[in-house]
């Protein structure tokens, strides 16, 4: 149980066997400085395929999607509002009752650690079954490889698996590339294309940065969730898809929906299976086995032991962009060192992600990228600043789409 708002911000509560009491009174388990909570407020419990809510006759009442609850079910994911305060109930505590599994990888994903392996039983649930898979996790921590892996050991394996980053797309284009255009929809539609979801047909399609998702086009993606249809760019009417969804994101996708930026019924429906993956950082000790798999794949037979002075300097970084930022480090080191370098040889450079494109041994692209993203967010901080953070008229004066404007100001987060 987290709380998203309030003065309790961020403020979480562990759910076993006991129920836990919420209230602002002393006693309680979760204790809330809100006004507006009584002093026994409402009682939440592990139930068999979710949480039990129960309210104890509240001033103000408990409510679950605007009603209010007497006794009630609810899924993981689950958005509870107690006074002015709004907790949501992750599926957190899935994998601590999971056994670990005793793989240590799943697809390409590696690890020998208890938090990876208690990973892998999730996503091995995930793939013995058709639900729809909502996976979390940091930039870099392997959320389109988790989503391969489940298409892979699925009884879908044989058909497409096809993706989508929801946050690459043009907001004009992204209804088409979610669903195709028939020809003559729009100026340039010379002929038929088929959507993402009509070439994963009898697959999975694979949904990144899902809360990126423009509101018009999440009403859509809503309905191909509950009936299975899709209405091209165009066509005639609606038509029939078979695909697995599997969605992805960074975010919090709670707090999303709080600041009405996501629909709460679409992350409901996308809440089925939700699957966090671990940070570098919190397992360190699959690092030799990263390293091994990651310097064979660039090319190093035989890197002799992983350990030493690179080992406790690997151990030691934070590892903000995850097992991606591992492998840049790795591949710097050998495009320097040469494929025939014992990994204590290799010379191991660190960046902060905002001072990459700074570092003249930077591969091209690293550079790039970090360059945009310096520039992009400066012209963002000048834009706003000059329109004192009108978003109309920075979006009239800058030539960008309103909308347009708002995503990349969330994804600097400066809004």
């Amino acid at each position: 149980m987290r709380v998203l708002d309030g003065p309790e911000r961020g403020k979480r509560r562990v759910l076993e066997a006991a129920a836990i009491t919420i209230g602002s009174a002393e006693g309680c388990e979760l204790r809330l400085a809100d006004d507006r909570v009584s002093r026994r407020h409402c009682e939440v419990r592990v139930g068999p395929h979710g949480f039990l809510v129960r309210d104890l006759g509240s001033r103000n009442g408990t409510l679950f999607e605007g009603s209010r609850v007497g006794e009630l079910a609810v899924p993981p994911g689950a958005i509870l509002t107690v006074g002015r305060t709004h907790l949501v109930l992750a599926g957190a505590g899935d994998a601590a009752q999971l056994a670990p599994s005793t793989r240590d990888r799943f697809g390409e994903l590696l690890g020998t650690s208890v938090a990876m392996r208690r990973t892998f039983a999730l996503l091995e649930r995930a793939a013995a079954c058709d639900a729809t898979v909502l996976l979390g996790g940091e930039t870099g921590s392997g959320k389109e490889l988790a989503a391969r892996a489940i298409h892979a050991e699925g009884r879908r394996a044989r058909g497409p698996f096809q993706v989508l980053d929801c946050g690459a797309v043009p907001e004009g284009l992204l209804e088409s590339e979610l669903f195709g255009h028939k020809k003559g929809a729009f100026t340039g539609a010379s002929s038929d294309r088929p959507g993402v979801f009509t070439r994963a047909h009898g697959g999975t399609v694979f949904l990144d940065e899902i809360a990126e998702l423009p509101l018009p086009q999440q009403a859509a993606l809503l309905r191909a969730c509950d009936r299975g249809e899709i209405a091209p760019v165009g066509g005639a009417g609606p038509e029939r898809v078979d695909v697995r969804i599997i969605a992805a994101t960074h975010r919090d996708l709670a707090t999303a929906v709080l600041e009405r930026r996501f629909r709460e019924d679409l992350y409901y429906r996308l809440q089925v299976l939700p699957i966090v993956l671990p940070p570098l950082r919190g397992r360190a000790g699959d690092l030799p086995l990263l390293v091994r798999h990651l310097l064979a794949e660039l090319g190093v037979r035989d890197p002799g032991a992983i350990e030493g002075p690179g080992l406790a300097a690997l151990s030691g970084h934070a590892w903000p962009g995850n097992v991606r930022e591992l492998r840049n480090v790795l591949a710097q080191a050998v495009a320097f060192a040469g494929p025939r370098a014992r990994f204590v040889d290799l010379q191991l450079a660190f960046a902060p992600p905002a001072a990459e494109g700074d570092d003249p041994r930077a591969p091209y692209q690293a550079r790039k990228e970090a360059a945009i993203a310096r520039f992009e967010r400066d012209f963002l901080v000048e834009l706003m600043r000059t329109h004192e953070g009108n978003i109309k008229r920075a979006a009239r004066a800058s030539g960008i789409e309103r909308t347009q404007l708002k995503r990349m100001l969330r994804k600097h987060d400066l809004l």
